[in-house]
């Protein structure tokens, strides 16, 4: 076993997934060889720490009701036919049954889990966006409570026009707006004060990626709304019911005003 051999197997070894028999190889190796016994030890480090500091994201409940419900769907979209089959063809038939019902599951079960994921990773995203935004001084570029100087300025710096509304009658005080990107896609960022709270409107063109419904990530809520054909899609840490009210109501004014 050379130290080229055991680069390419120490991240499946440092996993346990290797045989007996290649893990007792890679064992030797790395008592004699200090260079591949620093790369197996960097790799331990390296796993500790995402278990501790990345994020993790536990299924909702609702993820199985929906893939129970998907799954009684597929059942009932393809009844059995029984019928007289000769005894030498009812193994094949048998067989191919299993092999349709086990592609439909894994088909039921992956769109499921990607559209959950994919709802959960935006979600997640907007609220890193957020979060750095409020710690860092970047959190407004153009500072104003003009809706008539905020939109054109986003305007001109994006392929679309985002509405811009001022709600500080309702008690959402319109304070800037700064530019982001979110969904690999450069979008307008609304800041709001509400009290003592900073709330990120994220607007952009109507889109298939966005959280379908509210969103509690790492203490943040996150909210969405459509209209005017646009995703408006909002972050703060104000209480679910607040930001869902306030997030649909701001995608049903008139922001042409």
């Amino acid at each position: 076993m050379n130290c080229h051999r055991v680069e390419a197997l120490l991240s499946p070894y440092t996993d346990g997934e290797v045989g007996s028999l290649l893990r007792h190889s890679i064992e030797r190796h790395l008592r004699s060889c200090a260079a591949c016994a620093a790369k197996h030890r960097d790799l331990l480090a390296l796993r500790a720490r995402l278990r501790a500091e990345a994020t993790y994201f536990e299924a909702p409940p609702e993820l199985r009701t929906r893939v129970l419900a998907l799954l009684a769907d597929a059942r009932a979209a393809t009844p059995l036919r029984p019928g007289p089959q000769p005894d030498r063809w009812r193994w094949l038939a048998g067989g191919a049954l299993a092999g349709c019902a086990a592609t439909v599951l894994a088909w039921v079960v992956g769109s499921a889990v990607f559209d959950w994921r994919a709802n959960q990773d935006l979600a997640a995203e907007a609220v890193a966006i957020h979060t750095r935004a409020v710690l860092s001084d970047r959190l407004i570029e153009v500072a104003s409570s003009d809706q008539h100087t905020v939109k054109p300025w986003l305007s001109a710096r994006l392929d679309y026009s985002p509405p811009v509304r001022d709600m500080t009658n309702e008690g959402f005080a319109l304070i800037g707006g700064r530019l982001d990107t979110l969904d690999k896609r450069r979008v307008a960022t609304l800041v709001y004060r509400h009290r003592q709270h900073t709330i990120d409107v994220f607007v952009r063109p109507e889109s298939t990626n966005a959280p379908s419904t509210l969103r509690i990530v790492r203490g943040f809520t996150v909210a969405r709304a459509s209209g005017f054909g646009m995703d408006w899609l909002a972050v703060s840490d104000v209480s679910p019911d607040v930001l869902t009210a306030f997030v649909e109501r701001l995608a049903r004014s008139d922001a042409s005003q």
